[in-house]
């Protein structure tokens, strides 16, 4: 008799759910952070933990992204807090806002900063339906010259010559002026000892490329999808000699092959990572290759685009 009761008491929580909507907020979501500075991205993620508990992830205008744990939300309002990554500030994170007509908007404030407004819709799902049936591949790289590519967010450190496209020092990032869906790149990086640099694809997801050849694998090394996904094991060369990454994204769904060693394989990507160049996933997008941490260099790049 004892163990029926405990058992019908157990249950009570889930049975009252039972007939009562999922939290409209639930989901992913592409945010547009409006900044003296322009128009930055975002993105938001909120989940349940349990019965009634919502958390999420998060990933700010740059940076990596971070655990939510929790979200309070009630009657179309929403806020949580997390406490400063990569930012100087003596306080936690405060984002509120409001989910009206499926969409977002609202504030962030960042410790005793000034509040910065931002909007938001849901994320696509991307999902594709066939298998793609590839182009025809297209060389990105030229023998001289930045023909075909443009430089953002800082001062052109950037030249090419003898086909290697090399960044001298930290300085602006470099993008292609094409614009692309789905494909395979096929690219040859080199990096000092220390370096840091990236690939971002689609200039939303970034791959990435860094001297951390005595870690474990987590989301930060070389090959990794910065923040979210680690790669399989670590297949780092040395600093100082040439290595290749082939890349293959279709939909949300990326495939990294790092030195002929499959790290990552056929993983989703959740959403963009920090400092991408917008936030508007169902869009075409460019590659960037990130310049603003220091020296690299690039050769053989080639991308086949999906048909």
């Amino acid at each position: 008799m004892l163990m029926t009761l405990l058992m019908l008491l157990s249950m009570a929580p889930a049975a009252a759910q039972e007939g009562t909507p999922p939290p409209p907020i639930l989901g992913r979501w592409d945010l547009t952070v409006h900044t003296d500075r322009g128009d930055r991205s975002a993105w938001l993620e909120v989940r349940h933990s349990g019965v009634k508990t919502l958390v999420g992830d998060f990933v700010g205008t740059s940076g990596s992204a971070r655990p939510i744990a929790k979200v309070d939300f009630s009657d179309g309002n929403f806020t949580f807090a997390i406490p400063p990554q990569w930012e100087r500030a003596d306080g936690d994170l405060v984002v509120s806002g409001r989910l009206e007509n499926d969409r977002l908007s609202g504030a962030m404030t960042l410790g005793t900063g000034q509040p910065v407004k931002f909007d938001g819709v849901r994320a696509p799902r991307l999902r594709r339906t066939a298998e793609p049936k590839w182009g025809t591949p297209i060389r990105l790289l030229q023998a001289s010259g930045l023909s075909g590519w443009h430089t953002v967010g800082g001062e052109n450190q950037w030249t090419v010559a003898g086909g290697v496209l090399k960044n001298q020092k930290s300085g602006g990032n470099l993008v292609t002026d094409q614009t692309f869906e789905d494909f395979k790149l096929h690219v040859e990086f080199r990096y000092p000892q220390g370096s840091n640099s990236g690939v971002y694809l689609r200039g939303r997801y970034e791959v990435q490329i860094a001297d951390l050849p005595d870690e474990d694998p987590w989301p930060g090394v070389l090959g990794a999808v910065y923040g979210f996904i680690a790669p399989s094991e670590i297949a780092a060369r040395k600093a100082g000699e040439w290595q290749a990454f082939d890349i293959t994204l279709v939909g949300r769904m990326v495939d990294v092959v790092l030195n002929d060693k499959t790290i990552i394989c056929h993983r989703e990507i959740p959403g963009i990572t920090g400092a991408a160049l917008d936030s508007d996933e169902g869009k075409a997008g460019p590659l960037l290759l990130q310049g603003d941490h220091g020296p690299v260099e690039f050769r053989n790049m080639v991308l086949t685009p999906a048909k």
